[in-house]
């Protein structure tokens, strides 16, 4: 039986509830937060659960060594965490291309940077959680002691990463990868189970410490062990001087809407910088090709800037705050014609992750949103504890006058984003999309969908996405209209049409009525996704 295989066209329905709900990308993940909001936790514990659920059941995403960022929605404010972490405190240029490399490379010991998951974890159930990590973690450990079977969407990116690193991890250092995530010899299969003691026993140990093992007790000594044998530069030095930062959201109005996304070292802003700039373009028009236009054009030159840019704020070139102005706006608006271009970087003014969303009923709301980056990450997996550590660090320069040039204690571009919607001071409700440098075009593509064109959240992730790559290259999904296709080749944009949507994002929705607390939810159809309600 393949179930990859879908010959007629399904379609899903918004979910509703009223007491709580979680949608994420696997179904046992989602299970796990309703199953803490019914055991006396809120959406805050839920998140967390599910978060931790996520690191066992879809490990070709994020993993316990990866990096999260949260929006969360307490009590009528909106708070952010950066929970992403810095590179090694001995990690310089100069170390690097003395290894023989002249830019990051994806895999093995030298991208692998602080892991900041476990103490977002740690942190969130500290300031908002109502149930101890202990009772929290339980259902993802349950899943790593007992075994889950596989989803097909799991199952096809875990095999696809089994026959690449097959090949290409031939060092030692990327042993443990295969005693961990091939104990067979071969990938598991969708439908098979596949269980992780080693895995278990570390949520166990952070949850009975609230993470402290993580970053200072034995989990830490394994780690700097592992980095030691197999010359790494993350050291348990780095490990324990590292804490969560609580940062202020950034915001863009759009059409009454307030959008909300992390500050930078993350990329969010990108996608309010591409709204900001829409806004100056003419009134949108369902399946117009010239709104279509002015949707990519606004998006790249934003994703252009995003680019040159984004770093630790305190090494960018321009502030945040002109980057979301209405003059930043207005200048790159006016360089949109009828023609695509092909972007340059703003003249500056002179002087493989998983996504969730929360809610419950007394009103409290979570986007949530960790990676290990890349698929399974750096590749390199601390022997006998699950922890597949991150390899975040690829995204650095090696080029001494890039604004993200590789520093010691620099945290990078960052790509993984949670998104949070409000109108006149109520929450709306957490939205994101997950997918490396697709996720500020579909934080953009959902938002217009859901205030343009008043698309319920699930039909707002259904939409056929496009995705800008670079200059004026443009990807469409399969099922994307052949007539917009051809009339935006005619006005200069190179498209092309992806054999299937796995590069389009995974997200969810969570909309609050804020008359009735009535919650409605939509999930992702281009991966295993669902929605648990209570």
């Amino acid at each position: 039986m393949d179930y990859l295989y879908h010959p007629y066209q399904s379609k899903r329905h918004t979910a509703f509830a009223r007491k709580g709900m979680v949608a994420t990308s696997q179904p046992l993940a989602s299970n796990a937060g309703i199953e803490i909001m019914q055991k006396g936790g809120n959406a805050i514990d839920a998140a967390i659960a599910t978060a931790a659920a996520l690191t066992v059941v879809e490990p070709t995403s994020n993993g316990i060594g990866g990096d999260a960022f949260a929006l969360v929605w307490v009590k009528d404010k909106l708070y952010g965490l950066n929970s992403s972490g810095p590179s090694p405190a001995t990690l310089t240029p100069e170390a690097v291309k003395a290894l023989g490399h002249d830019k990051m490379p994806v895999h093995g010991m030298l991208p692998i940077t602080v892991p900041g998951a476990p103490a977002a974890w740690a942190e969130l159930s500290r300031r908002f959680g109502k149930l101890p990590l202990t009772e929290v973690l339980a259902p993802a450990i349950r899943y790593a002691e007992e075994g889950f079977p596989l989803t097909p969407i799991l199952g096809k990116y875990w095999g696809a990463a089994y026959k690449k690193f097959k090949e290409t991890f031939t060092g030692d250092e990327f042993n443990a990868w295969f005693e961990t995530f091939a104990p067979d010899g071969r990938a598991p299969k969708t439908g098979e189970m596949w269980s992780s003691p080693g895995h278990a026993k570390t949520l166990r140990a952070i949850a009975e410490t609230d993470a402290r093992d993580f970053y200072e007790g034995d989990i830490a000594d394994q780690i700097d062990a592992c980095m030691k044998q197999y010359g790494g530069f993350l050291s348990k030095e780095d490990l324990a001087s590292y804490k969560p930062e609580w940062v202020e959201p950034i915001s863009t109005n759009y059409k009454g809407y307030d959008v909300w996304e992390i500050p930078p070292n993350g990329h969010g802003m990108v996608a309010l910088m591409a709204l900001n700039i829409y806004k100056n373009q003419s009134e949108p028009v369902w399946e117009s090709v010239q709104t279509l236009h002015e949707q990519i054009e606004s998006m790249k030159l934003a994703f252009t800037d995003g680019k040159a840019f984004i770093t630790e704020e305190a090494d960018m070139p321009v502030e945040t705050a002109h980057l979301l102005s209405e003059e930043y706006a207005e200048k790159r608006a006016a360089l949109i014609g009828d023609e695509a271009l092909d972007p340059q970087p703003y003249d500056i003014p002179k002087g493989g992750t998983v996504y969730l969303a929360t809610a419950d009923e007394e009103g409290n709301m979570v986007s949530f949103i960790q990676s290990n980056y890349m698929g399974f990450g750096s590749g390199v997996v601390v022997p006998g504890t699950g922890i597949g550590l991150q390899n975040r660090g690829h995204d650095f320069s090696l080029e001494e006058n890039h604004p993200n040039v590789l520093r010691p204690g620099k945290r990078t571009y960052h790509t993984i984003i949670p998104g949070f919607l409000s109108k006149d001071g109520q929450a709306i409700g957490p939205f994101g999309v997950m997918g490396g440098y697709m996720q500020p075009q579909g934080h953009y593509q959902v938002v217009l969908h859901t205030v343009d064109y008043l698309l319920n959240p699930q039909a707002a992730l259904d939409v056929p996405r496009w995705q800008w790559t670079e200059g004026k290259k443009v990807v469409v999904e399969p099922e994307f209209p052949n007539h917009l296709v051809q009339a935006l080749i005619r006005k200069g944009h190179d498209v092309t049409i992806a054999p299937d949507g796995g590069s389009f994002g995974r997200g969810q929705i969570i909309w609050r009525n804020p008359e009735t607390g009535v919650l409605q939810g939509g999930t992702e159809s281009r991966t295993d996704g669902a929605i648990s309600a209570w």
